[in-house]
């Protein structure tokens, strides 16, 4: 008798625990967070939002997110696309696809925006409800800083709610400086060398910055023969290479477009946010450490912290960091739906 209770009790236990769990695993925090340690950056609530489908930004943010909090001290919150389980799901389709189902995109916390000091968008073609919609206009409105990444120029297929003077403002050509038109080159065929625009050798954002490569291609934002739109300035041109490795050559029949540059953007009351897109970015570009560099200066240079910007403060990785390659095919490279947790 007094072992049937023991096992009773013991089984209760476990059943208790078991519940517990799954409870916690049904609800977990649905983003990361990376509270700063000691640096120039202490006290200041940088978000980063991943949500793209292609270029694996969903290894890319956090990895920044590290690198900013333990070596410069910004409070640092990841946000993530993810599906109707609250998993983190590169792999949702952005269009209407024959056989597949088609539902509105989530960011889970966008209310953090509200907050936040500065934040790092790089999602892609999404249609979010338009609560969360609004939620990013009240940031973009708000004269704080707006940084970009890669897919961050074409990052949203349903137009935000956002008018100036009755009329909807372009997101990647207005605030961004330059949206897709498409790919200068040969999509997953080409790579990008950085070269530094002498004329801004000495600007604060490529202070340090010496050797860019990724092997991501070149986008190309304007049309042939014209530029970047007035007010914005080219830090980094990008000129395609004939491959995928750092040493191979120069495409000579394609000319370099300008993959950084920074400007800034008037709100509806007059507020001039400091704004910085880069199309290099994907998370296998980020691995070269000199492009990590040009965007964590962008974060210093967004907050009007230039004055603390080094040549040789740390932006060594914080932890692995090994990024599947970019792409859509998913099962070849290991994509598939996983809880936040997994990207911590």
């Amino acid at each position: 008798m007094a072992c049937h209770l023991r096992c009773l009790v013991v089984l209760g236990s476990a059943l208790t625990l078991l519940l517990a769990g799954m409870v916690r695993a049904a609800d977990p925090e649905p983003w990361l967070t990376y509270p700063g340690k000691s640096g120039p950056g202490r006290g200041k609530r940088v978000v980063l939002i991943a949500a793209d489908q292609e270029y694996r930004s969903e290894h890319a943010m956090p990895m920044l997110a590290r690198i900013l909090s333990t070596h410069h001290g910004f409070d640092c919150t990841v946000l993530f696309g993810v599906n109707e389980k609250g998993e983190v799901d590169p792999t949702l389709p952005v269009y209407p696809e024959e056989g597949r189902v088609f539902r509105e995109h989530h960011i889970p916390g966008l209310e953090r925006l509200a907050q936040a000091d500065l934040v790092l968008f790089f999602p892609r073609l999404l249609t979010l409800p338009m609560r969360e919609r609004q939620l990013i206009v009240d940031y973009i409105d708000s004269g704080r800083p707006i940084l970009s990444l890669r897919t961050g120029n074409h990052g949203f297929h349903a137009a935000l709610p956002y008018r100036i003077d009755g009329r909807i403002v372009d997101w990647g050509n207005e605030v961004l400086g330059g949206g897709f038109m498409n790919h200068h080159g040969q999509w997953q065929a080409d790579s990008t060398r950085g070269v530094i625009v002498e004329a801004m050798k000495d600007h604060p954002i490529l202070r340090g910055v010496r050797d860019i490569w990724g092997p991501s291609d070149v986008y190309r934002t304007y049309k042939e023969g014209g530029s970047l739109p007035a007010g914005s300035t080219a830090l980094v041109w990008g000129q395609p290479l004939l491959g995928r490795k750092p040493t191979d050559r120069p495409n000579p029949d394609l000319e370099p477009l300008p993959v950084a540059w920074f400007k800034h953007w008037k709100t509806r009351n007059g507020r001039q946010a400091r704004v910085f897109q880069s199309t290099m970015g994907s998370a296998q570009d980020l691995e070269c450490a000199d492009l990590r560099r040009l965007v964590i200066n962008a974060i210093y240079w967004g907050l009007g912290m230039e004055s603390a910007i080094t040549p040789d403060r740390s932006v060594d990785l914080v932890g692995p960091y090994a990024p599947p390659e970019s792409g859509f095919h998913y099962a070849e490279l290991g994509v598939v739906p996983r809880p936040v947790s997994a990207f911590r």
